[in-house]
């Protein structure tokens, strides 16, 4: 069955499953926004004159890395330590990429610029969560995967 077939024959409705890609989704914004946020913060508060663009292409790899060592450290409660963190990096990077990507063309259109500021960063956090949901959804429906 191709992709786009799947995504057609699967109900969307479940709410069971879509509880359970909010939490899959909730986990990865937190390991994303900690690398993400937390470069854009040391390049705001330190005063480098790097360009935006070079920031958060930064911020977007740093992001990746704290979710994959966040996945890591929750699945090495449940497995080994080596198979946990290939497990890490195996998962979603499509989710990842879309909550990375929509955090930062949100801070950017909302502040001209990679700034966090107090009003910029709930609104970067609900388009980092929205972005990647209905794919979690469907990763979980029609693959019978998590991304977390």
């Amino acid at each position: 069955m191709s992709t786009l077939a799947s995504i057609a024959n699967i109900s969307w409705q479940c709410q069971h499953t879509w509880k359970q890609a909010s939490v899959n989704t909730l986990w990865c914004l937190l390991g994303c926004s900690i690398g993400d946020m937390g470069t854009i913060l040391f390049f705001q508060l330190s005063g480098i004159p790097w360009p935006t663009a070079a920031i958060m292409v930064l911020a977007i790899i740093n992001g990746l890395i704290t979710s994959i060592l966040l996945e890591t450290w929750i699945l090495s409660r449940q497995m080994e330590f080596r198979s946990a963190f290939k497990t890490a990096c195996g998962m979603s990077l499509i989710s990842m990429i879309a909550m990375e990507s929509a955090m930062n063309i949100v801070d950017v259109l909302m502040t001209g610029g990679a700034m966090l500021t107090w009003w910029v960063v709930p609104i970067m956090l609900l388009a980092g969560f929205l972005a990647p949901l209905p794919y979690n959804y469907w990763r979980l429906k029609a693959l019978g995967k998590a991304c977390h």
